[in-house]
């Protein structure tokens, strides 16, 4: 008896969860939308959203891996909200810890798809959202790591 409460609560919890995970139109996502919108709009062309490794240990996500040219783009998406007069730099929370995670899941992704010969470079795409999630700005800033 104990055992079937524990498979129900992990059941529910795993529901809510998912129902967590899948909500819709949160300022991240809707910003990684009008990132994508924005880079169409330059010429690049979409290839992935979101991607993660699905085995092993989780190496990190990224949020649009984009074609320009012949180099794929790896892009950063932050996204803010913001009040009138608030002054937000969204793309200053891209640190060193974030930019060794980008570029291992940018490895994992080359050797997957047999790209690592190809072109690539990493760019971050900062988007304000104002008070009811309309899109007030959005800054592009191509490769973003020093070497």
């Amino acid at each position: 008896m104990e055992l079937q409460g524990s498979v129900s609560c992990f059941i529910l919890c795993a529901k809510i969860m998912i129902f967590w995970r899948k909500k819709e139109n949160s300022p991240g996502e809707l910003g990684e939308k009008l990132a994508a919108k924005h880079l169409k709009k330059k010429g690049y062309r979409i290839l992935e959203f979101n991607f993660s490794n699905t085995q092993g240990r989780r190496l990190g996500e990224i949020d649009v891996i984009a074609k320009d040219g012949n180099s794929i783009v790896f892009v950063e998406v932050k996204t803010r909200m913001v009040r009138p007069g608030e002054v937000v730099v969204p793309e200053e929370n891209i640190d060193r810890r974030k930019l060794h995670k980008l570029e291992k899941i940018a490895n994992f992704y080359l050797r997957k798809n047999k790209l690592t010969e190809s072109d690539y470079r990493f760019d971050a795409v900062s988007v304000w959202l104002d008070e009811e999630r309309r899109c007030e700005k959005i800054k592009h800033l191509e490769s973003i790591f020093i070497e």
